[in-house]
């Protein structure tokens, strides 16, 4: 189609339903318009610009989409379904044999959930309203709790600790871990240690413990000045010597262990580390972190900060270039090698893929000119630009956003398929244009004003339901 094979109407919105009643689209902006297939099933619509929608879900999920943006998502699957209330104020998931569901990150529900076709699934709840109430029932004293922060309670096998206790936070705390508990009363000045680990600290002016094994460690003034053992472990060797580290800040930091010493003078600025085992690796820094030399069996470290950085860690390569404004970082995954491209971290962002076994196959690639555009190749036909992209670069892996954002700042909008068929949409549909090869369709739409649609190479276009061209017997061929 070509600018000057178009015909502008204006008014004729009665001929415009009876032409859209034959289309593949009904456009009838700003209250909906609709994608159809050859058999006039309604594949996707959207309503009020684009705040009403309903259609595929956007990648990973596969499933259907619909819902009000922004007050409103639901994506149902085959695994089983979400709900965005103004993501991410509140969101709920429902699986096959569980939900989860949160306010804000603030006030969050998860565990299974009971069916009566599978009545011996354990119970397994949380619910939590941060940072004063937490809970989880599953039936057994071992991993139950009711906790009320900061009067009283227990918590178990969260925030890293086997159990936290505290009662009137901060007179006193019971935090077990490793098989030690660390009593602070008050937290986190007076400590402790009974268990494996043995001792007593006033932080921040003392403390000094020993265990498990030969392991103790003792500081005075922290972080001034320390002096550590660190007990080699059951893993290792019998007889294998234990670490130690030693620090008088800002003078000299040390620390030792099998294979590997590191010497720091006048903390942070001038040191060095020698290791030979698990793997060789050799570092002096000058005016840390700013000149650094490192070299190893896998892994080479220049900077220049904060000219230029180089290193490359078994494989993968990173260059900083006056940071922080451009970076390229390169590595594979499996039969992936990645290229990412950062120009002062989100302002330019790109992404490359490519085979590492079949360097042939077409790559895939994102590109985030941020907040103009937004691109995105699967490197096997699919392909999308947005324009404006405020969103993308900032949450490129998340679905959720891209279903309830995007599409409220996407002024314009461009979809290719891997079928060859592709879309333009400008201003949330108000204009629309559409080709397709393998069907010889060309197809366009000014809202409920203007439509016009051709089919095949030397068809005629039908313009509001009328046809221009066409000789008698040829209109119904052209439509087929």
């Amino acid at each position: 189609m070509t600018p000057a094979g178009l015909t502008v109407l204006v008014g004729l919105t009665a001929a415009a339903a009876a032409f859209g009643a034959q289309a593949d689209e009904l456009n009838a902006w700003p209250a909906f318009v609709q994608q159809r297939d050859e058999s006039g099933k309604v594949l996707s619509w959207t309503g009020a610009g684009t705040f009403l929608f309903s259609g595929p879900a956007p990648a990973p999920d596969a499933g259907t989409a619909s819902g009000l943006r922004p007050f409103y998502v639901n994506v149902t699957t085959e695994d089983g379904s979400k709900s965005d209330f103004l993501y991410p104020l509140f969101y709920y998931r429902k699986y096959p044999k569980a939900y989860k569901w949160s306010v804000f990150q603030l006030i969050n529900g998860e565990g299974t959930e009971f069916n009566t076709d599978t009545p011996e699934l354990p119970v397994d709840r949380h619910f939590d309203v941060w940072p004063f109430y937490f809970s989880h029932e599953t039936g057994s004293p071992e991993d139950t709790y009711h906790a009320l922060f900061p009067v009283y309670g227990t918590i178990k096998y969260r925030l890293g600790f086997t159990r936290l206790s505290w009662v009137v936070f901060p007179l006193y705390v019971d935090a077990y871990k490793r098989h030690t508990d660390v009593y602070y009363t008050p937290f986190p000045f007076v400590r402790t240690f009974r268990g494996e680990e043995n001792g007593f600290g006033i932080w921040p002016l003392f403390g000094a413990t020993k265990g498990p094994g030969v392991s103790s460690h003792f500081y005075c003034i922290w972080p001034l000045i320390w002096n550590n053992v660190i007990d080699p472990g059951p893993d290792v060797p019998e007889g294998t010597a234990p670490s130690t580290q030693v620090g008088i800040l800002p003078l000299y930091t040390r620390e030792r262990g099998p294979g590997v010493v590191s010497e720091n003078y006048l903390w942070p600025f001038f040191g060095y580390t020698e290791r030979t085992a698990p793997y060789r690796y050799s570092e002096r820094r000058y005016f840390w972190p700013f000149l650094l030399q490192g070299r190893g069996d896998d892994r080479v470290l220049n900077r220049w900060g904060p000219f230029y950085t180089y290193s490359n860690t078994k494989g993968a390569d990173s260059r900083w270039v006056m940071w922080p404004l451009w970076h390229r970082r390169t590595w594979a995954d499996d039969d992936t090698a990645q290229s990412k491209t950062q120009f002062f971290y989100f302002l330019y962002w790109s992404l490359d893929q490519t085979s590492v076994s079949r360097p042939s196959i077409a790559p895939a690639y994102k590109r985030h000119i941020w907040p103009v555009l937004s691109i995105w190749d699967n490197g096997a036909g699919s392909r999308q630009l947005q324009f404006p992209s405020p969103l993308e670069v900032f949450f490129p892996d998340n679905p959720d956003v891209r279903e309830t954002w995007s599409p409220l700042f996407s002024i314009y909008r461009y979809d290719h398929r891997p079928t060859g068929e592709s879309r333009s949409s400008v201003l949330w549909g108000a204009i629309t244009w559409r080709r397709s090869e393998s069907r010889g369709l060309e197809e366009f739409h000014l809202g409920p004003l203007l439509g016009m649609r051709r089919r095949g190479p030397s068809g005629a276009w039908k313009i509001l339901g009328f046809d221009f061209g066409d000789k008698a017997g040829e209109i119904g061929r052209a439509n087929r």
